[in-house]
């Protein structure tokens, strides 16, 4: 292949990443206004400035989009979790990290919190992108929370109780970022990290009495 043809050939690949990513953009504002039920190929398309069929050489389903937007956020996150995980120096710091910067992360990027918990327009109905994209992203998201197991483990915790761990900062710091994000918790007047922080203090305080 000459210069010049392979020049001409990494254009094109650049240039058909530069459409993806902007049909992701595209699509992330359509669902971030519609929600997943209300959004279309044909409005994310409008949205790009494409043709429908111009989605469809990238993306087969609206379903496909989503997973490609949700998945790009929980990268973000999961770099976030490393990053402040790698500052630690001990186990217990690592396992405090770890649940803080889950929390700090969607606490930071609420649009995010929307993505996940599917919370645009609809509401926090139960919906599914396809067997393969649910359990992929499902992993996906298991990997951020990783960490927090990892650091119960080395803190004396058995199997079974380390997943416990890992699934209750979860639910914790769901349930106090959802009341954050709809205002609910400002009725008690507490910051809602503290309650974050108090949750990862106490399940410290359990670890290392063990």
């Amino acid at each position: 292949m000459s210069e010049g043809a392979a020049g001409r050939k990494r254009g094109r690949y650049a240039a058909t990443d530069a459409k993806r990513e902007g049909i992701v953009t595209a699509a992330r504002a359509v669902f971030e206004r519609e929600g997943l039920d209300g959004a279309s190929l044909r409005a994310i398309a409008a949205e790009a400035g494409y043709t429908p069929a111009a989605l469809y050489f990238h993306f087969d389903s609206k379903e496909a989009l989503y997973a490609e937007v949700l998945g790009r956020s929980i990268a973000t996150l999961q770099e976030a979790v490393d990053m402040a995980v790698a500052a630690a120096s001990t186990s217990a710091e690592r396992f405090s990290a770890a649940a803080l910067a889950f929390f700090d992360f969607y606490a930071a990027n609420p649009r995010d919190l929307d993505l996940g918990f599917y919370l645009f327009r609809g509401g926090m109905r139960p919906h599914g992108l396809g067997r393969e994209r649910d359990r992929a992203l499902n992993e996906a998201l298991e990997g951020t929370l990783a960490p927090i197991r990892a650091a119960a483990l080395a803190l004396g915790a058995d199997a079974a109780q380390a997943d416990l761990i890992m699934t209750d900062a979860f639910a914790h710091a769901s349930g106090v970022l959802l009341l954050a994000h709809t205002r609910r918790i400002r009725m008690f007047g507490t910051p809602p990290r503290r309650l974050m922080e108090r949750h990862v203090e106490t399940e410290l305080d359990r670890l290392l009495r063990r």
